[in-house]
């Protein structure tokens, strides 16, 4: 595993609270293995070989949700990441089922909201200084000085105020789903 993903690994699994907001895709997190191997595959920049090495480190990341004693987890999801049409109807409905019933709690910002371009990841580390984390394509970039904390906990002030709530998001998602289904009644359709 590389280095990065190994710490980033280890940050996970130290954090006491996790609370992340993702713009074009599902959190790490609570990726189902299709969905992760899809978004490696569509991006084109991970080398054919590496694929199944990267889906299985983000798997194996998700072993701490499964902990008893996990971290509190907010993942705040913009609506974008739900109308991204990566894959078929049946990843895309798996997807947002295990977004729907498997995470701690999840609120969806609307599309029309414009907030942080980017993915962001605040750790509250117990005793410890939290850490911010983003990255992009090109880069990822952990961070524990007290300007980039704060300005973490800023974007997660805005979006606490303007995201759905956790009952809407549901609903949200749920109606994402039941699009998926109707479209599938129409022979020769596969929209979202």
């Amino acid at each position: 595993m590389p280095d990065n993903l190994r710490t980033l690994a280890m940050t996970e699994a130290m954090a006491t609270k996790i609370i992340s907001y993702d713009v074009m895709t599902a959190p790490g997190l609570v990726q189902t293995e299709r969905y992760a191997r899809e978004l490696f595959v569509d991006g084109q920049i991970e080398a054919p070989d590496d694929i199944e090495k990267y889906v299985e480190a983000r798997m194996a990341r998700q072993a701490v949700m499964r902990r008893p004693n996990r971290p509190e987890c907010l993942f705040y999801v913009h609506e974008l990441a739900l109308r991204m049409r990566l894959g078929d109807a049946q990843l895309r409905e798996d997807q947002y089922l295990r977004l729907l019933f498997h995470t701690h709690v999840l609120r969806i910002v609307p599309a029309h909201v414009t907030a942080f371009r980017s993915a962001c990841v605040l750790y509250e580390l117990g005793k410890a200084s939290p850490v911010v984390f983003t990255e992009n394509d090109m880069a990822q970039v952990f961070a524990q000085d007290k300007t980039a904390v704060a300005r973490a906990r800023r974007l997660f002030q805005r979006l606490d105020a303007v995201a759905l709530d956790e009952e809407q998001s549901r609903s949200k998602l749920a109606e994402y789903v039941s699009g998926l289904r109707e479209d599938s009644d129409v022979p020769g359709t596969d929209l979202a």
